[in-house]
């Protein structure tokens, strides 16, 4: 279980290291366009277009970010006044489905981008499979990084007291 998550922080590294070079860019892009706009008047077409597909891709990578730390918002309350035996059985559960919905996404998805082959990105001179493919990969990783944390923590990640910040 220890190699498990061993293997999601070296994943969730390279994660991380690639959605903060997508934020600079992101940053980067978006004073492109105000700096177009308000001094040069160049009248780019692309920082508009650039900016949304760069925030759709960090985005979406770093819910597997959020999946390998455990981070996202949850309704404990319930859960951990239950034995902790049924308390497992249920964040087991919770990791179960939760991968089914990701592994769901990546199966529709991997069409979905294909089909991005046949669509053209009238800015960029290219077809939009490209951008399309963040929602598959995204999925991709969620699955991993679930599968990864649920052999990591079997359920038990609420166990410590230090991990809840709020009792609800």
């Amino acid at each position: 279980m220890q190699a498990a998550g061993a293997l999601s922080d070296k994943i969730n590294r390279v994660v991380e290291f690639v959605v903060a070079i997508l934020m600079a860019a992101l940053v980067l892009d978006v004073w492109i366009g105000v700096i177009d706009r308000y001094y040069f008047r160049w009248q780019l077409p692309w920082p508009e277009v650039l900016a949304r597909y760069l925030m759709i891709w960090a985005a979406l990578l770093a819910v597997s970010c959020g999946i390998a730390r455990r981070e996202h918002i949850g309704l404990t309350g319930f859960v951990m006044k239950l034995p902790a035996r049924l308390r497992h059985a249920i964040l087991i559960a919770i990791d179960l489905i939760a991968l089914g919905l990701f592994v769901y996404l990546m199966w529709f998805g991997i069409p979905f981008a294909i089909g991005g082959l046949n669509r053209g990105a009238m800015i960029f001179g290219s077809n939009m499979a490209p951008f399309y493919s963040s929602i598959p990969v995204a999925a991709a990783l969620a699955s991993l990084q679930i599968v990864l944390v649920l052999l990591r923590d079997m359920g038990r990640h609420l166990d410590d007291a230090d991990n809840q910040e709020v009792m609800l």
